[in-house]
């Protein structure tokens, strides 16, 4: 069975020796599971919130990219109606049959998450069929880098390919994705994580429009300004997060009702002052205060990257962190204040940061640490200056574990066949 080419996985990745490796095992894997002797390509990278936190679902703005860790997929369709999934290190495979999701329970995995995904395409108006996959990721699961949304457009580039003439667009597959997770399992979630790994490189979201963002790409890189993007993995606990984290739009959605709209992205920051008194609930004006805060910091970035002001771009995210942790209040969990892994990861982080001697870096900014993604649990993302980039993934792997500590870039392709 052939693997796709060089050429193709330069672009993707940049080189072609490890991932030939990668793609050979799981060609082997999906041979030796289904038998078919060809197979398509697939994959589906993870994505990186740079600024925007928790802002999409009320139509807010966000700066995103797709990240260097991906979900691969080896597929072909089987002339039938049921999908066959196996995910390479789990003994289940997932089976859906198209024809029956109705008799799919919600609220129960990837399972849930499939049927729906197949629901929500047909309501859009797409084909789907059966097909045979073999699947491998190397994103970080339930840590805040999207691997739930990794998969799902990874799903979507596969039913776009064999049913759909490639007629699907980005935000077709993100429609899909927030479908599926609203409906199959009852997460208020929004457009962003599906729109980042589907687009691809660093890109600027303004999600105002309902189910059709308007997005630009952006051209920026922290590496050549000197810093090495950091994702640490704090360890996530036990407790099921969905309702901590469908209460935040749900908080902000009843604010903006006070303000006599549906969506915070249909009023501004002054409406909201004149009827903070009107609003029992003060967590949900300190989020909606977050949300109005955060869509200007968003333009104020998208500006500072225009101008090359890489002072102003950490200074932003430093902000942002700020908030997401006093007024969003994403960073530890009620349900076990205890237990605060984000938080006690920030602040050892802060005191790296505030160690690094004046002079050490060329000069440059010491570096910024903010929470990522829903937050609550999970990952922590870090802009540390390249020449102490080691030294904290070894000072930081001491606390959470070698394995957890992820240096990265981000990739310029989203979700593609190969």
């Amino acid at each position: 069975m052939n693997i796709p080419s060089s050429e193709r996985l330069e672009k993707v990745y940049g080189e072609s020796v490890k991932s030939a490796v990668r793609f050979g095992a799981l060609a082997e894997n999906f041979q030796k599971k289904y038998g078919h002797d060809e197979a398509e390509f697939f994959s589906a990278p993870g994505r990186t919130e740079i600024i925007g936190n928790h802002t999409d679902h009320n139509g807010g703005k966000v700066i995103a990219g797709s990240i260097d860790l991906d979900t691969i997929g080896a597929a072909q369709p089987n002339n039938s109606s049921v999908i066959h999934i196996t995910s390479e290190g789990y003994d289940q495979e997932i089976v859906v049959d198209i024809t029956k999701l109705d008799s799919v329970a919600k609220v129960s995995g990837t399972e849930a998450l499939l049927a729906g995904m197949m629901e929500g395409a047909q309501k859009f108006g797409f084909k789907v069929g059966g097909f045979d996959a073999y699947v491998s990721t190397n994103v970080i699961a339930a840590a805040g880098v999207s691997s739930s949304a990794s998969f799902e457009m990874l799903v979507c580039t596969i039913i776009n390919h064999f049913f759909n003439d490639g007629a699907m667009s980005c935000a077709d597959y993100a429609k899909i994705g927030k479908y599926s997770e609203n409906v199959y399992w009852n997460k208020a979630s929004g457009m962003m994580d599906q729109m980042a790994c589907a687009v691809g490189g660093p890109v600027l979201f303004d999600f105002s429009n309902g189910n059709e963002p308007a997005y630009r790409p952006l051209s920026f890189s922290f590496e050549t300004k000197g810093y090495r993007l950091v994702i640490v993995n704090t360890g996530k606990g036990h407790a099921d997060l969905s309702e901590e984290y469908s209460g935040i739009p749900n908080e902000m959605k009843e604010a903006a009702r006070v303000l006599g709209v549906e969506l915070l992205c249909e009023s501004d920051l002054d409406s909201l002052l004149a009827h903070v008194n009107e609003i029992p609930n003060d967590r949900a004006v300190l989020r909606a205060i977050h949300f109005f805060e955060e869509n200007r910091r968003v333009d104020e970035m998208a500006a500072a990257i225009e101008a090359d002001d890489i002072d102003a771009v950490l200074r932003l995210v430093n902000e942002s962190g700020t908030s997401s942790w006093e007024l969003l209040q994403n960073c530890y969990s009620l349900q076990n204040c205890q237990e605060q892994k984000i938080t006690l990861t920030l602040a050892l982080t802060e005191l790296f940061l505030k160690g690094i001697k004046k002079g050490e870096c060329n000069g440059i900014r010491k570096g910024v640490c903010r929470v990522h993604g829903g937050g609550f649990a999970g990952v922590i993302m870090c802009l540390v200056p390249l020449a102490e980039a080691d030294n904290y993934v070894n000072y930081i792997a001491k606390y959470v574990g070698e394995g957890n500590v992820y240096p990265m870039n981000i990739r310029a392709v989203g979700a593609v066949r190969i």
